[in-house]
């Protein structure tokens, strides 16, 4: 797949029932962080504030969602039902898709996110 320029051109290049889903997850994310840009990074949709909080990619049998490791080991009882990595979580295609839980990972990531940059805001003033 050659590398999309934004996130409509990544959720084009695939299957129409693939395409679906991601265009969900693509709306529930969007509606959890409005503020966020979003960006294609790593050669997927990523979701940023002073970071990239989230991204997610289309596989042929599931959704891949990255929040990183700090959000999976956090919600990890939450996350025990699906297949993982240490720092994504896969949602199956033919499920439903678990938009209270991604609500629940994307505040969480906003927390980490704010929380880091004003550590680095506080150690740049010293």
């Amino acid at each position: 797949m050659q590398k999309p320029n934004n996130a409509d051109e990544y959720i084009a290049a695939f299957p129409a029932t693939v395409q679906k889903r991601l265009q969900q997850i693509r709306e529930v994310i969007k509606k959890a962080v409005p503020q966020a840009q979003e960006v294609i990074s790593y050669g997927m949709p990523a979701y940023k504030i002073n970071t990239v909080l989230v991204y997610f990619a289309g596989w042929d049998k599931h959704i891949g969602f990255y929040p990183g490791a700090g959000a999976i080991a956090h919600f990890k009882d939450d996350l025990a039902i699906y297949k993982g990595a240490k720092g994504s979580v896969q949602f199956p295609l033919d499920e439903t898709l678990p938009v209270d839980m991604i609500n629940k990972i994307v505040a969480y990531r906003i927390k980490e996110d704010e929380e880091r940059a004003l550590a680095r805001r506080m150690k740049k003033k010293k």
